[in-house]
């Protein structure tokens, strides 16, 4: 019983102290040792060997990507690329619609391959351009770039998207598995978060909010403006963002997913670097602080992730996940509710992903259920707990790309993100249970 009651304190304490702004590494290690010693675990080994084997794994494995990722975004900043591609969309779409624009775009990207941490740092410079014009509550911009970028896109059929590619492995599936029922799905979610996200804006409006973005972002908003300078044509602006999408897509033909994402962002940042250098401000701090936000990107993911490696090696993780493959009832309805749960331990939907389906699929293969519906399934599972307040990237995008905390941003992102990924996961389940 105590090693049940030290899990869940020291998940519910990582959230807790998420929350309430504390650094997610001491948040991650102090929940760690907590989760370690009430489960009996040697603490010298779950730091050292667990946590941290968990840590360096994930930064060895995505840093690179994500510090070409944080520059392609600054760059888009500071060459003034990204507020052209707003203006463009204000004329199109209108200002007053910048949330609609800023999840269109987002959505656009990461279908487009392009990973969701990179769709982060290159669509906030946009977003903050849009909603500061359409005077529009700073606090929502995260919540519109994670709808754009992870919500429906992720688990959607046809998503290039980590998420809805691990499945294929475990249930010998293809990227579009899960029939008409998948696009209903992917269409309630759109529909559905789009009226929620909406409603939360124009409700905020009403009470008074307005374009109130915390201090240092308007420094860098003041410190724009001060230079006069002529924004890059469209076409030269939209050009990174469409070559980054190619190339990754194309190269990926021929190598794997993460040096075809480097090339991509490789290409994007050359490209934007070249056709765009007469609208440069500042050299230095496209690269000086493109490499601190992705150091600070792949650090707060990390600290997560090694959370979840101890949290992994603990009985009571192995005891919750035979409980969750032994629930009784509809077989699709213990599928979701572990993934669902792994999911929300480790905070990561890749990583829940990662743990669930080898110790899960074969057990529900052999039971004779559809492997599409066991695929979209998983995929949808995974995008809902997943958003809990210490999800890396949750963290990243609310403090590191858009200088928020999660007292002003989280509630939202919980609504577009959980709620409605739930809601959407429990209709598949019903779908796929009665077609």
């Amino acid at each position: 019983m105590l090693a049940f009651i030290g899990f869940f304190v020291g998940l519910a304490l990582l959230m807790y102290f998420t929350m309430k702004g504390m650094n997610i590494i001491f948040a991650a290690l102090i929940s760690s040792i907590i989760v370690a010693l009430s489960n009996q675990l040697s603490l010298e080994k779950a730091l050292t060997e667990n946590y941290m084997a968990g840590f360096t794994s994930y930064f060895a494995s995505w840093f690179l990507v994500y510090l070409l990722g944080a520059v392609f975004g600054k760059i888009m900043e500071e060459t003034g690329a990204a507020d052209s591609i707003a203006n463009w969309v204000k004329r199109v779409i209108g200002a007053k619609h910048a949330v609609l624009a800023v999840v269109i775009a987002c959505s656009v990207m990461a279908y487009g391959g392009v990973s969701v941490a990179i769709v982060a740092f290159a669509a906030y410079p946009i977003a903050l351009s849009l909603f500061r014009e359409g005077n529009i509550p700073h606090r929502f911009i995260p919540a519109a770039i994670i709808f754009g970028s992870i919500s429906f896109t992720m688990t959607s059929p046809g998503s290039p998207e980590v998420q809805n590619l691990i499945p294929m492995e475990f249930f010998g599936t293809k990227p579009t598995a899960g029939g008409w029922i998948a696009l209903v799905v992917a269409i309630s979610i759109m529909v559905m978060g789009g009226f929620a996200l909406k409603f939360m804006v124009d409700r905020a409006i009403k009470r008074g909010e307005q374009f109130d973005a915390p201090q240092a972002v308007l420094d860098n908003i003041e410190r724009l403006q001060k230079v006069e300078r002529k924004l890059p044509p469209t076409f030269f602006a939209i050009l990174p963002l469409a070559l980054v999408v190619i190339t990754l897509n194309v190269s990926a033909q021929f190598i794997s997913s993460v040096a075809a994402a480097l090339v991509g962002l490789f290409v994007g940042c050359a490209v934007a670097l070249l056709t765009m250098r007469k609208y440069a401000t500042k050299y230095d701090t496209m690269f000086t602080k493109g490499a601190e936000n992705a150091v600070i990107a792949t650090v707060n993911i990390c600290a997560v992730v090694g959370f979840g490696a101890v949290a992994k090696e603990t009985p009571s993780f192995q005891m919750i996940v035979d409980a969750l493959v032994g629930m009784p009832g509809m077989a699709y309805v213990g599928l979701a509710g572990a993934v669902t749960i792994i999911a929300g331990i480790t905070g990561s939907a890749s990583g829940g992903l990662g743990i669930a389906l080898p110790i899960l699929a074969p057990i529900y293969n052999a039971q004779g259920l559809d492997p599409n519906a066991m695929h979209r399934i998983s995929a949808l599972a995974s995008g809902g707990l997943d958003s809990l307040p210490h999800n890396g990237y949750i963290v990243t995008t609310i403090r590191a790309v858009s200088n928020e905390t999660h007292d002003r941003a989280y509630k939202p992102v919980f609504v577009i993100s959980v709620v409605v990924s739930m809601i959407a996961l429990m209709l598949a389940i019903l779908l796929y249970s009665i077609f």
